[in-house]
């Protein structure tokens, strides 16, 4: 085993669901209760079965209740050291609250940052959130955003706001707006987009999402707001949250976001690359949950405007 892990087995137990963890996840229970075990693995031992609530295999989107009797099968924790989150990642942090009260925060992510470590990260926003203060120390992410968009994302500091927060957007109470500057000249003013998509891992062991017809429902409104024949900028409106929603959507459209290296086009992104383009241009300006009163927005990066002028 590397010098950088410390490994122990445990041994089968179960755990009780408290209040604490009333009406949370599987996957999200186990997560928080399961430290140094990775993500991964976490999910890998529920789809094969190694996981039962109240003797029954469970999905990890399955719903708890209090009292259920969760089997944790053995396994190895292989804690890695903790990684300090440098000087620059933690001013630039700083920098990027723009809100933080109620035991609520909620920060403009920088791209080309994570939401969370994990597959070869060794640090993610979250991870370096928790070192900013001992106020953060226990900051668990409402919702993700891909690594290389920028934007609105919102942490919960305490685990009865995460309850909260997670039932809005469980239930379609959330509004989230996002920019995205994507190839051609997008024709509508307004467009209703509904696809069924479905998540598919490649031979490679590269995971991606597909439009299929057995795929899950998404939905997105898109607005233009301006554009030429090369380029266009686009509101976009969710609907619903499904992984990687905009991007697979404009991309189907034959729009696909610029900068985009998984559902884009590659052509596109090198000719913006070497225009000094080196990002994706997909940003989360705005969310908003109406049931607590409670609205957040961030200017767009300049880029996304100067691109098309």
């Amino acid at each position: 085993m590397s010098k950088d892990f410390k490994g122990k087995y445990t041994s089968v137990r179960n755990y009780i669901v408290d209040e604490e963890y009333i009406n949370s996840r599987l996957d999200n229970c186990l997560i928080s209760q399961l430290k140094g075990l990775p993500r991964s693995k976490v999910y890998s031992i529920i789809r094969k079965g190694e996981v039962r609530v109240n003797s029954l295999r469970s999905k990890p989107d399955k719903r708890l209740k209090k009292d259920d009797v969760i089997r944790i099968p053995p396994y190895m924790i292989r804690e890695k050291a903790s990684v300090e989150a440098g000087k620059s990642l933690i001013g630039l942090l700083e920098e990027s609250i723009i809100y933080n009260e109620n035991s609520i925060l909620i920060l403009n992510k920088p791209e080309g940052l994570a939401s969370h470590g994990g597959s070869g990260l060794k640090l993610g926003l979250i991870e370096a959130v928790r070192q900013l203060d001992s106020k953060f120390k226990n900051a668990q992410l409402v919702h993700r955003l891909d690594r290389d968009t920028s934007g609105c994302i919102v942490l919960a500091l305490k685990r009865p706001v995460l309850r909260i927060l997670n039932k809005e957007l469980r239930e379609g109470r959330v509004e989230k707006k996002y920019l995205a500057v994507v190839k051609g000249q997008w024709l509508h003013k307004e467009k209703l987009i509904t696809l069924n998509l479905k998540k598919n891992q490649l031979r490679s062991g590269a995971r991606e999402v597909i439009v299929r017809p057995d795929g899950k429902e998404s939905i997105t409104r898109f607005k233009r707001l301006k554009g030429n024949k090369s380029l266009s900028l686009l509101e976009c409106k969710l609907i619903t949250g499904r992984t990687h929603q905009i991007r697979v959507q404009t991309s189907h459209e034959g729009h696909p976001v610029i900068g985009d290296k998984k559902y884009g086009d590659s052509d596109t992104n090198n000719l913006y690359r070497k225009k000094g383009i080196k990002r994706m241009l997909l940003h989360a300006i705005s969310i908003n949950f109406p049931a607590i009163n409670l609205s957040c927005s961030v200017k767009e990066p300049d880029i996304f405007t100067e691109i098309i002028n």
